[in-house]
């Protein structure tokens, strides 16, 4: 359902610390190959934030891409996104459906078997797990979980993000553990993000 083995997310927060154009990192996003991202945001107005997944969501159209938002279901139906990722603590995956629409693509980050196994029980189109390996983008409050959580989460069925301290030296396993597709965030937004989409992709049809 991703187009691609990468889930690239584009944090708005660590674009504006490194002094990124969100717009044009999502634009090399897709002409690296990339088909489905997420935009996420914990600090801005909406009016700002609907503006860019707008912009975001028109630049996707052209490479045939999908863009997911984080958290903010209203903005993603008003911005014609195609769906929405929520955690633990935000809407329910129900909730979100009944704001975003019920076709929209919904995402549920779990960190422990228990929520997977819930995340079963509900309108959900994928579950990602994580952190996976040790990362310092986003604490969650959880350990790394390894391998064995996503390949538990594959076994349900559902398409399966994996997030959290995923290299070019170890997203292939991740994907051999059972995911569907491996989430990078600050790893993407380099010198050249098109390219490093590029070799992410070249290293995981090896």
């Amino acid at each position: 359902m991703f187009g691609s083995p990468l889930y690239p997310i584009i944090d708005i927060d660590l674009c504006g610390m490194r002094g990124i154009d969100p717009r044009l990192l999502a634009l090399s996003f897709f002409s690296g190959g990339a088909r489905t991202i997420q935009v996420r945001q914990k600090s801005a107005g909406s009016g700002a934030l609907l503006a860019l997944i707008r912009d975001i969501v028109a630049s996707a159209s052209a490479h045939d891409a999908r863009v997911i938002v984080n958290d903010r279901a209203d903005l993603a139906r008003m911005a014609g996104a195609d769906g929405v990722h929520v955690g633990q603590s935000d809407l329910s995956p129900a909730e979100v459906k009944a704001i975003a629409g019920h076709g929209a693509i919904v995402g549920l980050s779990t960190h422990t078997r228990a929520q997977v196994d819930a995340a079963v029980d509900q309108p959900v189109d994928y579950i990602a797990v994580g952190p996976v390996f040790q990362t310092r983008t986003k604490e969650t409050g959880y350990e790394p979980r390894g391998l064995e959580l996503v390949a538990y989460a594959a076994a349900t069925g559902r398409p399966v993000v994996a997030i959290g301290g995923i290299t070019l030296d170890n997203a292939s396993e991740v994907l051999e553990a059972g995911a569907s597709a491996v989430a990078l965030i600050s790893d993407l937004a380099g010198n050249d993000p098109k390219a490093r989409i590029r070799e992410f992709l070249r290293r995981l049809s090896a």
